[in-house]
């Protein structure tokens, strides 16, 4: 005689005993009967970080939902009343990128197509597609959950509440307009965070370019190195490190005489024959002007644009010791440039990462597919110095798989800083699980 639910049989089968469980917890409404019990304690309040509505239960969302069951139930075991009410984030990419590749098109495309009440209509209409595999998932796992009042952050309620948190910000002042460098996915058409952004690096090959900008009024060129080219369009300065040992040396195929940094010497002198005849200070070649490389946005010249400037973020470690700056493009170019009192920064990329009108050479075209055009095009203009490729890592959409670029976007932002101390010793008083 056997006893599949007897632990110590040779018989003893998990799979029965769990499904024996299940039912009887089911049967018995165990849950129900423990939150009744621990009705009159005191709440501990728990909030269940939603998962995205579009997507199935992977081992990611299990790990997380074991935490998420064995606090409350320590809590629930200890007297107090623990809510566990499941939800769902219906909002943001995940919903409009599987719309998106339903309907072929861009979420830009789609809302321009179908308007913003048909575009949300069609979202809404895959919010609740996986509910049946969520709820399997979550009960064989063994997690109790309250599926019968769960919440959606489509709900009025829940949209209302968070408008009551963002006017309370408001009123505190603590929300601005502003313009920021983003992570931003042109796949997407849209900001990313700076986790996503994170999220996703490859190791990919780049262009990797040294390009030459001639100074004003003197017959010498200040070396500068990028690997993304299709900024360069954009340029409004360059960046050198005040302390940092600079050279002019003569090429000597070409005779002209180029700037970089002395510790970078060795590393240019393997594809240039070169002379050094003057050393000196970054500090020295601060304030120096120099000739914009494309006419697009020369008028800024007037706004204190093409002038060399200096921050303590330039190294020697690659490149030449010399950062070429695009504001619209770049977190530091954008910072150093304001510190300079420079406020413009261009931006002549639409929301697909295609070049606006404004880069007349190559409007329309991909930035990434530029890179190719704007060297060659640099080459024939003669800017061009050295050219190479190079490995590295470089972030991805984590849901396009696309190259993610940084850009500047007008938004609307939170004064975190403002509050980082008193954050900082709220989460001090919080004990985190």
């Amino acid at each position: 005689m056997t006893d599949s639910t007897n632990p110590t049989s040779d018989s003893f089968s998990f799979v029965d005993a769990e499904h024996a469980v299940l039912k009887f917890w089911e049967s018995s409404e165990v849950f129900k009967q423990s939150l009744a019990q621990t009705e009159n304690g005191a709440p501990y309040i728990f909030y269940d970080g939603p998962p995205f509505a579009t997507g199935l239960p992977h081992h990611g969302h299990l790990v997380g939902s074991i935490l998420k069951d064995a606090v409350p139930r320590y809590f629930t075991m200890k007297g107090r009343y623990v809510q566990r009410r499941f939800g769902w984030d219906c909002h943001g990419l995940p919903i409009e990128h599987e719309i998106d590749k339903s309907l072929g098109m861009s979420s830009i495309e789609a809302v321009e197509k179908l308007g913003v009440k048909g575009y949300n209509d069609q979202c809404r209409g895959i919010v609740q597609r996986y509910t049946s595999e969520w709820q399997k998932t979550i009960n064989r796992i063994g997690r109790w959950v309250d599926f019968d009042n769960d919440y959606k952050t489509m709900d009025p309620w829940y949209m209302e509440s968070v408008w009551w948190v963002v006017k309370q910000l408001w009123e505190k002042d603590l929300i601005y307009r502003g313009e920021k460098v983003v992570p931003f996915s042109t796949a997407l058409g849209t900001i990313l965070s700076n986790f996503e952004a994170g999220s996703n690096y490859q190791d990919v090959q780049d262009p990797a370019v040294t390009i030459l900008f001639k100074l004003e009024n003197v017959n010498k060129y200040i070396a500068a190195w990028t690997t993304t080219p299709w900024t360069l369009p954009s340029n409004l300065a360059l960046c050198v490190g005040k302390d940092i040992d600079y050279v002019e040396a003569r090429d000597q195929e070409s005779g002209r005489i180029v700037i970089f940094a002395k510790e970078r010497l060795d590393a240019i002198g393997k594809t240039k024959q070169l002379e050094v005849i003057a050393e000196f200070k970054g500090s020295e070649l601060v304030g120096t002007r120099y000739e914009p490389l494309f006419p697009y946005f020369s008028e800024h010249e007037k706004d204190g644009a093409f002038v060399v400037l200096e921050d303590n973020y330039v190294t020697t470690d690659t490149g030449t010791g010399i950062v070429h700056q695009a504001p619209a493009f770049g977190e530091d170019d954008f910072r150093v440039l304001r510190a300079a009192g420079i406020q413009v920064a261009p931006c002549p990329v639409d929301m697909e990462g295609q070049f606006t009108n404004e880069v007349t050479d190559f409007k329309g075209m991909h930035v990434k597919e530029a890179d190719k055009h704007i060297i060659r095009h640099l080459k024939d203009k003669g800017n061009l110095y050295i050219q190479e490729v190079i490995d590295h890592s470089y972030p991805f959409c984590p849901r396009s798989n696309t190259p993610i670029i940084y850009r500047t976007i007008d938004s609307w932002y939170v004064r975190v800083e403002q509050m980082r101390d008193q954050l900082q010793a709220s989460n001090a008083q919080i004990n985190w699980v």
